[in-house]
């Protein structure tokens, strides 16, 4: 989601309930299998299934699901390989989407997405139509306990980051797409340890969603892809505001 309301806050406490749920192990894994296939099982070697293995260690992911993950990104426990897919779409009063995900079965996944956009008053697009809405980045989260914020926006931009946003939970730095890995393992270097790596797309123009109508629409259709088990990253151009927000909750 774009920009920084209320609906992170939602956002945050979906995720602690999400984790009880396992769900979060589910992209947890999805994470460490890509990157184990990506640039192989040795995470100090390969420094994005370093990254997605704290993260996972950071949710109490077993060390048997990592391991297991990492096997199954490497090909070591055969079966159906996995590849990288991104679906792009449209949601209610036009509201873009873009969903990143990781499948063993690529006809079950399109029918899938194409049930989900129809079932919530949206229609799946066609490759590029929505993608140039979003700029692609490269974004790095620090728990905010770990730095003071001054410190990191100097050690950041020197490292070649293009820009720092922090809030009470945390850092998170934006790169260009071709220097995350060279600022995360910057960071490093300093005695950081980032808990998530990974390339983002952020859009260009948000838009502001101020039907409570339309926002109970939009936001039911988020959790559905969101919630999706392939699913590993969601991007969309809406905000709504916290006046809305309230509405909603009420």
């Amino acid at each position: 989601m774009a920009g920084h309301n209320k609906w992170s806050k939602v956002k945050h406490i979906k995720a602690r309930v999400d984790a009880i749920k396992g769900r979060v192990f589910s992209k947890c894994s999805h994470e460490i299998a890509l990157a184990a296939r990506a640039g192989g099982g040795d995470p100090s070697a390969n420094a994005r299934l370093r990254s997605a293995i704290d993260n996972a260690k950071a949710c109490s992911m077993p060390k048997d699901n990592i391991d297991r993950a990492i096997k199954k990104g490497t090909g070591e426990l055969g079966g159906d390989v996995i590849q990288e897919v991104a679906y792009e779409g449209y949601g209610p009063a036009g509201i873009a989407f873009i969903v990143e995900m990781v499948t063993d079965n690529l006809n079950r996944s399109a029918a899938d997405m194409r049930s989900i956009f129809t079932k919530n008053a949206g229609s799946v697009a066609t490759q590029g139509s929505v993608s140039y809405q979003f700029e692609r980045k490269g974004e790095i989260h620090i728990p905010a306990a770990a730095i003071d914020e001054d410190r990191l926006i100097e050690m950041a931009i020197e490292a070649g980051a293009d820009d720092v946003q922090s809030d009470d939970d945390e850092h998170i730095i934006h790169t260009a797409p071709n220097e995350l890995g060279t600022v995360a393992n910057a960071l490093r270097a300093a005695g950081l340890k980032p808990v998530s790596e990974k390339h983002v797309s952020i859009s260009r123009n948000p838009s502001v969603v101020t039907d409570p109508v339309i926002a109970r629409q939009i936001l039911k259709l988020y959790d559905q892809l969101d919630d999706y088990p392939d699913t590993v990253n969601l991007f969309t151009n809406f905000e709504v505001s916290d006046d809305i927000l309230d509405q909603l909750d009420s």
